[in-house]
């Protein structure tokens, strides 16, 4: 049976918690019992969240910086004890790929989507190895799982993390480790607020997601996925050789965009 971690093994620990789906994890744990160390860019923001709860203890750092990620995760399990789930949530989506491409763009979704992630799963990952147990939860999304116009960077980066714990999963369960992937569709958040003009099917709020995430995090399995219909939907066309999936999926973003 995989590890599935309860307040009484240790920290939460959750990146990218300064609004959105990781403000929403964040007092959910906390809600359920766990003690939770935040980690955003936003001091201020961590800070008013970290108010709402007692168990709730701001870090504030870039996830960018591995230097920095290691010295809060190696501090926060001095001073509280061991992190026995992390969720690796810290991500971006940079709205003005769907217009062209740019290098710049594209390379700083894949540093912080991507890197931010594994500058946090390096001392994460030692830790948890070294006593044998430990629960880590990587937030990738529905567009990681094939190619989506207008989202190459994003989705890209997301594709990435999913084939990370795909990987780690297999590599460490023996081990007595638990690696997840969160895969949402849409859900309201800052970062889908710029998708005005974009239709966003099943979008949820983030406190129905948080929901859905914490209770995959008690039971376990390797992905937590929703909306389902959605993912089914993403899934099926993965199936569909590519002289039918190509025009499919630039159809299906044409007739999203709600000017066209």
């Amino acid at each position: 049976m995989s590890f599935r971690a309860r307040p009484e093994d240790g920290v939460a620990f959750v990146t990218g918690a300064s609004s959105g789906i990781g403000r929403a994890v964040a007092l959910l744990l906390a809600e359920r019992g766990f003690t939770v160390a935040v980690n955003a860019r936003r001091a201020a923001e961590l800070d008013a969240l970290a108010a709402q709860s007692p168990s709730i203890l701001s870090f504030p750092g870039d996830v960018t910086d591995r230097q920095k990620m290691a010295a809060i995760i190696a501090g926060i399990e001095a001073a509280h004890g061991p992190v026995a789930l992390a969720f690796l949530n810290a991500g971006v989506y940079f709205p003005s790929e769907r217009e062209k491409f740019d290098v710049d763009v594209a390379w700083r979704s894949f540093e912080v989507n991507v890197g931010g992630a594994l500058n946090c799963l390096g001392p994460l990952l030692e830790a948890m190895v070294l006593r044998g147990r430990g629960q880590i939860a990587i937030t990738s999304s529905l567009a990681g799982y094939g190619g989506i116009p207008g989202s190459m960077a994003y989705g890209a980066s997301k594709a990435a993390l999913i084939y990370i714990a795909e990987v780690l999963r297999m590599t460490h369960e023996p081990a007595g480790l638990t690696v997840q992937v969160v895969n949402p569709g849409f859900v309201e958040t800052a970062m889908t607020a710029p998708n005005a003009d974009f239709d966003m099917p099943f979008i949820m709020s983030a406190e129905r997601a948080a929901r859905i995430i914490c209770d995959g995090f008690a039971k376990g399995g390797f992905e937590i996925t929703f909306p389902r219909r959605l993912a089914y939907a993403f899934k099926a066309a993965r199936l569909l050789p590519h002289p039918l999936l190509f025009p499919l999926m630039r159809l299906a973003t044409r007739r999203a965009r709600r000017d066209i």
